[in-house]
């Protein structure tokens, strides 16, 4: 297989904008990396640059240790499944399938090997004489990815390919697309916007923003340990709770000690409980004032205020909370988050408890 290693890798547009700033990565060899983050924050183009789609600007990127900048996409040896599926409509699903082996002129038999091999991996056996149009969204999605299978790439690139599919289709295809990749061990470099996406597929997770690389590591390091109050807010439904020490102090609690340059102190949703007295030994306890319940099944979402900040609680279902007034609830001091005045993690207040994933 290979490993994909960005070096310096910067895009700069006609007129100076400049889309993707300097980035350092390495993608490990049969690792599933998945490039996180809002709309515009450079992941698409970095993706399209590594398949060859877009000219690099300064830097380089590296496929099993060959540079490929001034490389063809035919010449990278990857695959690409797009968000649109980008199927021929008049041909059948075997050749969709085939239609990239033959381009290369290879031998029937084996064509027809390889077609089959991956129609049944993908469960399209079935429907190699369908055309698109006959087809749903999930199982042309299939088809898209058997045209990528065949080929035998070194590296697979996804550039937000559920993205057309309703929830139901997209859960039951992160599923398919995590087995796949294990399965066939591709180093595979996958770009989405939907957080949930990234956590649930990742073997290496990285959160994008403006251009940056805000932080790499395993989804659940990520996730336990942000690195930005960026980090802190994008990943997680619903987001961390993000709170100046002033707005803590309004409602009544003791934080204790800050490290010094602290700005914001962060708390997720799950990790508050409400209680009905203070003085929960290792807890920050404090009043936040009720607005509003949002019921969703198992779980409820409680929508308040805790001095001028907004704050989100995941409680149980069936929680007994106050239309109107306040509750109290409590956080474990070992799960707050301390941040500074630009944002940036204080380095010596990691949330003890939790350990961190290799990456290898």
């Amino acid at each position: 297989m290979a490993t994909v290693t960005l070096n310096k890798v910067r895009k700069i547009y006609p007129g100076g904008l400049e889309a993707v700033k300097g980035i350092d990565l390495i993608v490990p060899d049969r690792a599933l990396c998945v490039l996180v983050g809002p709309s515009g924050c450079g992941k698409s183009t970095l993706l399209r640059m590594i398949a060859g789609l877009e000219t690099i600007s300064e830097g380089a990127i590296e496929i099993d240790g060959r540079v490929v900048n001034g490389l063809e996409p035919a010449e990278r040896d990857i695959a690409m499944v797009f968000q649109n599926y980008a199927l021929y409509p008049h041909m059948s699903v075997y050749d969709n399938m085939a239609y990239g082996l033959r381009n290369r002129g290879t031998p029937k038999a084996e064509i027809d090997r390889k077609v089959r091999a991956a129609a049944e991996t993908l469960e399209l056996a079935q429907l190699l004489d369908r055309r698109p149009r006959q087809l749903s969204g999930g199982q042309r999605q299939r088809v898209a990815m058997g045209r990528a299978i065949v080929r035998d790439p070194k590296v697979f690139l996804f550039d937000e390919p559920l993205s057309n599919l309703d929830a139901k289709l997209r859960g039951q295809m992160r599923v398919e697309i995590k087995r796949l990749q294990r399965d066939l061990g591709v180093t595979s470099v996958y770009v989405t916007h939907d957080q949930l996406e990234a956590m649930t597929l990742a073997d290496v997770l990285v959160v994008m923003n403006a251009g940056r690389v805000e932080q790499v590591g395993a989804p659940l390091d990520v996730y336990e340990q942000p690195e930005t109050t960026f980090v802190a807010s994008f990943i997680g439904a619903p987001p961390m709770n993000l709170i100046a020490p002033a707005d803590f102090a309004a409602g009544g609690a003791t934080l204790g000690v800050l490290p010094a340059g602290c700005t914001t102190v962060g708390i997720r949703p799950e990790d508050l409980t409400a209680v009905e007295r203070e003085g929960r030994e290792g807890h920050v306890t404090f009043e936040v004032a009720v607005e509003a319940l949002e019921p969703v099944g198992a779980e409820s979402y409680l929508y308040g205020r805790l001095g001028a900040a907004r704050v989100i609680i995941r409680l149980p279902g069936r929680a007994n909370v106050p239309e109107r007034g306040s509750i109290r609830v409590a956080a474990p001091r070992h799960k707050l988050h301390v941040f500074d005045g630009e944002g940036r993690r204080i380095a010596d207040s990691q949330p003890t408890g939790a350990a961190r994933t290799k990456i290898a």
